[in-house]
């Protein structure tokens, strides 16, 4: 599972600068490509193939002069992988640059309506239509504010967004507020899918909080103005606590480490295991086997090393078998697990090929028992709201049970995060678990 992207906006001094540090930070969040547009008398954009620093390389970055940028890092779930954002389009005699973190669940229908319109468009990604939208009820409003209201009305799905056109910035969260957004104050104004990557940009007098959904922002350079537009029932993306974010992370008011540290707590509550070490796979079941081995008081120790310097450049779909693919990035310590009852801790299962490679790599080298806890409920229906999950079909727990998934990844047992004790972890109750449990927010598939 991959997240789209992440999206970063600033009005301050050195924007460019700023822009490309932030994105650096959020290169978790896509690895496709990366984009930054300012303003100087016009949209200017650079954008290109591949990770922040490739893309921006030597003195590209000194092109750019500003004090109004956007930025974007993408990893495509719609539209051409070759696509990159900021993407800028026109309608109705203007120009805007967009930077778009989420799906467009009515995209394919509300474009078709716009071309019937006269609009031409120009991307095959669904975020040029949020800025045709924009556009189009701007011509009609004069109000930059109304303008989105009517966007909120008309676009369906999840966004969090950016926009830059007439040397203004405008930065709004949709309704439901399924992708996480931040705001922070100080020397400037900032925003990022992520508040780890404002942080790099204020001292300690500076304000940050998560924008609300339906919030809408307008920053010209010299002031900014915020309302509240639109609001439906919040319900955040609870993958990004499980897996998404970074761990320094806040989002929506919850420390990601810390949720994650709670869900090994509560897993090791409901689904103890019989073990002697408590590993996990990394980086991303790190926190969370942190959790189970407190609650459980089975040691933890690092029994899997991760060969960070193996990246998705370098491996490439084809390239390698997927066999030898986890073998490069995944090596087990034969001292911690070798003749252990192994209990190995993940956030998540999807296809389960890498779990049952990785179990099969602790047997070969020793391990006695290897007991499989998962820190999230099962995963069995696709996600249309940003998240790359496969199609249902794909998904090792959509049609099994929990016992056909154990017998299917070679473990001695398998157990999972209760829905409750996800909630739980979390300390929120308006998540969006559609993935989870198929219970899709009515709002988005509301045409």
């Amino acid at each position: 599972m991959r997240e789209k992207c992440g999206i970063f906006a600033t009005v301050s001094e050195d924007a460019p600068k700023k822009a490309y540090y932030a994105l650096i930070a959020l290169q978790h969040r896509g690895q496709e490509s990366a984009g930054i547009s300012v303003w100087r008398h016009k949209i200017r954009t650079l954008s290109g193939l591949g990770f922040v620093q490739d893309v921006f390389r030597g003195p590209v970055l000194a092109k750019l002069k500003s004090n109004l940028a956007i930025a974007h890092v993408r990893y495509s779930t719609s539209g051409s992988p070759t696509e990159t954002q900021p993407l800028e389009t026109e309608c109705c005699g203007k120009r805007i640059a967009v930077a778009h973190n989420g799906t467009l669940t009515n995209f394919l229908p509300l474009k078709r309506e716009y071309e019937k319109r006269g609009v031409k468009f120009h991307h095959s990604i669904d975020s040029e239509l949020l800025g045709v939208s924009f556009l189009w009820h701007l011509r009609e409003s004069n109000d930059e504010f109304e303008a989105m209201k009517a966007v909120f009305d008309e676009v369906k799905g999840a966004y969090s967004v950016a926009f830059l056109f007439d040397g203004k910035i405008l930065v709004a969260r949709d309704p439901v507020g399924f992708r996480p957004l931040s705001y922070g104050e100080g020397d400037g104004h900032y925003f990022a899918s992520e508040d780890s990557a404002i942080r790099l940009f204020l001292e300690e007098r500076g304000r940050i909080r998560d924008v609300k959904p339906g919030e809408v922002f307008l920053l010209d350079g010299e002031s900014v103005e915020s309302r509240v537009m639109a609001e439906e029932r919040h319900h955040g993306c609870v993958f990004e606590y499980i897996y998404f974010a970074r761990p320094d992370s806040t989002i929506d008011g919850v420390n990601v480490y810390s949720a994650r540290v709670r869900m090994g707590r509560e897993l090791a509550k409901e689904s103890p295991a019989s073990g002697e070490v408590v590993i996990d796979v990394p980086d991303s079941g790190r926190a969370a086997a942190l959790g189970f081995s407190m609650e459980s008081g089975i040691p933890y120790a690092e029994g899997l090393i991760k060969n960070r310097y193996i990246g998705r450049t370098f491996i490439t779909p084809g390239q390698f078998n997927r066999e030898l693919k986890v073998r490069l990035k995944l090596s087990p310590v034969r001292e911690i697990v070798g003749g252990k009852r192994v209990v190995l801790v993940d956030d998540s299962i999807v296809r389960g090929t890498t779990m049952r490679r990785i179990v099969s790599m602790l047997r070969e080298v020793g391990a006695r028992e290897v007991h499989v806890r998962i820190a999230s409920p099962p995963i069995r229906h696709p996600c249309y709201m940003g998240i790359d999950i496969p199609t249902r079909h794909e998904l090792i727990a959509a049609f099994g049970s929990v016992e056909n998934v154990r017998k299917a990844i070679g473990a001695d047992s398998l157990a999972y995060l209760s829905v409750e004790g996800l909630k739980r972890a979390v300390g929120r109750e308006e998540l969006c678990m559609a993935c989870l449990t198929g219970d899709y927010p009515e709002w988005a598939f509301r045409f």
